[in-house]
């Protein structure tokens, strides 16, 4: 800034040099601006505040105009040109920035003269704010943790109201123990979280922790906690006795708890599950933490708790509980499948594996049926159900007496008995057929005569073997037909392990003598296959594996036919 004196008047001002636009000082001859500014003195102003700006000029005439700039450039307000006022808002800073600002004023001959003002801008920081979160321990009161436990302090809650623009609020975070059993040995303490085992001691103690928290301009703050810590002797085991669940009666309860205990003192822990349902559903074993139990018959939704008790050495007792609500039989249109091993990583086993809850082998009709809690009007393995009918459709209860048919008492289909191979009667198992339906076939009928078959009819195809068979009234019905491809599925065993997917005892002669695959044919089209006359391929069930697959309809395949059904 330059010093301004008006001592002199305006009127004095009469000597004009015409090449520079100002004066002639009397005393020095030196030439004199005809506008004369003054901004002001240089000064220091706080970030963040509004900052006045008040310049003062004298020129050739009355009417002035005032502009302000500045360097670095800033937003600066100016209500009115005619005034010399204005101001702005300074801006964040992290270190003192110098501004120099400049008034420019102008008056109405158009002679111009400047002036400059310093302004030096300084940081002003709000100090941090350091949050300590520590977490609730269930059934504890604020604060108080048991011995040995992990936990976890946060500190990422912590912050600071004034930041520079694009960076975090905290710089640094520094955690210090300052009282009690030291329990930061191997941790780190630079983080914005804590986390560290609470010391097992044989009496109650406390622990003091702080911490530190510095923004990006140096600012710091500290806030401590102090955590009641229970002794070992007070510290109780932790039990999760599972997940509540629904099965049905005659199915597979998993009991699949968990108990630890961070006090070396208090182990081995002692396990008891209890359940307070009238109905006393039978527990496999009552002291392992991995059991099952048998879910009770019912005639209406009931819940069961179970409760599983674990007692310490140190004769502390906890209890956690899981309810299951067992449902009434289901009264299932399809078939188990069969299943009632169970697998693991490593193996399939025939006893209970608790750790892999959800499986085939714990649910359904064929561990009910292993339970012997379910009913059936015949016979079968597993959960299937079935009986067999003569040639006339009477049921046949002695399996020493022939039978021709074998009624699914689940499903309601009947289906026809295959005869024995080399027997050359009608229901031969090793006469094959091509796949020929005249309707709902995909747009390709399929092969009628039935090349590479081998039967006792003249062609040997799917359609003139229902015709046959309809004809001569298998079991006295006269309405049988291919399978739907759901329907021969329902009959498929995967719980033998003997390459024979089926209940042998009712549907003997299905792969006897023949070598794998052994394909069946369904009533379906397949739409894989497809060409510019329709389907080419129908679905076939292997029944030497269980396996379904689609066939060209050309394919020698044997048949087993169906009739009914719900």
């Amino acid at each position: 800034m330059k010093p301004l004196f008006f001592s002199f008047m305006l009127a004095a001002i009469t000597l004009t040099v015409s090449c520079g636009g100002g004066s002639l000082d009397s005393e020095t001859n030196t030439e004199r601006p005809l506008v004369l500014v003054n901004a002001g003195p240089d000064k220091v102003a706080n970030e963040q505040t509004s900052v006045s700006l008040e310049a003062q000029a004298v020129g050739q005439s009355e009417a002035l105009s005032y502009r302000w700039t500045s360097i670095p450039a800033i937003t600066i307000t100016q209500e009115n040109a005619d005034s010399g006022l204005a101001s702005f808002v300074s801006p964040v800073v992290t270190s003192p920035q110098i501004y120099t600002f400049t008034a420019i004023v102008t008056d109405a001959q158009g002679n111009r003269g400047t002036d400059e003002q310093v302004i030096t801008i300084n940081p002003v920081n709000a100090l941090p704010l350091a949050v300590i979160d520590a977490p609730v321990f269930e059934g504890l009161p604020s604060l108080t943790y048991p011995a040995g436990e992990s936990i976890v302090l946060e500190g990422s809650n912590s912050d600071d109201t004034d930041p520079p623009a694009n960076q975090d609020p905290i710089a640094q975070y520094a955690w210090q123990q300052t009282a009690g059993q030291p329990a930061l040995a191997n941790v780190s303490t630079q983080g914005n979280s804590l986390a560290f085992i609470t010391p097992i001691l044989d009496e109650a103690n406390t622990i003091t922790l702080s911490l530190l928290v510095t923004d990006q301009e140096g600012g710091q703050h500290s806030q401590s906690i102090t955590l009641n810590i229970q002794s070992a002797g007070q510290t109780l085991p932790k039990v999760d006795a599972g997940v509540s669940h629904q099965v049905f009666s005659g199915e597979s309860i998993l009991l699949t708890g968990n108990a630890s205990t961070n006090i070396a003192a208090s182990r081995p822990l002692t396990i008891e599950w209890l359940n307070d349902s009238q109905l006393t559903p039978i527990i496999d074993d009552r002291q392992a933490l991995q059991t099952f139990a048998i879910a009770p018959l019912t005639s209406a939704p009931e819940d069961i708790t179970f409760t599983l008790r674990v007692t310490d050495m140190q004769n502390n007792q906890v209890e956690d509980s899981l309810t299951v609500t067992v449902l009434p039989l289901p009264i299932q249109p399809l078939n188990d499948s069969g299943v009632i091993q169970q697998a693991t990583a490593t193996g399939i086993f025939s006893t209970h594996q608790n750790l892999y809850p959800g499986q085939d082998g714990q649910r359904g009709q064929d561990i009910i049926h292993a339970h012997n809690l379910s009913a059936k009007a015949g016979r079968g393995d597993q959960g299937f159900d079935f009986t067999r009918l003569d040639a006339i459709g009477d049921e046949v209860d002695d399996p020493s007496q022939p039978w021709r048919c074998v009624r699914d008492n689940i499903t309601g289909l009947i289906w026809e008995a295959k005869s024995a191979p080399a027997t050359g009667d009608l229901h031969d198992n090793q006469h094959t057929y091509s796949w020929f339906q005249e309707e709902n076939n995909g747009g390709f009928e399929g092969d009628g005569v039935g090349v590479n078959t081998m039967c006792s009819l003249t062609n040997c195809n799917t359609s003139a073997y229902i015709a046959q068979v309809n004809t001569q009234g298998l079991c006295n019905f006269r309405d049988w037909r291919l399978p739907t491809h759901e329907e021969l599925m329902s009959i498929v065993h995967f719980g033998k392990t003997d390459g024979i997917q089926i209940d042998t005892t009712y549907f003997p002669n299905t792969t006897a003598l023949l070598a794998p695959p052994v394909w069946y044919w369904t009533r379906e089209s397949s739409a894989d296959g497809i060409s510019g006359i329709g389907a080419q391929n129908a679905w076939a069930i292997d029944f030497s594996s269980g396996n379904d697959n689609f066939l060209g309809k050309s394919t020698p395949a044997r048949i087993r036919l169906v009739r009914a059904g719900r």
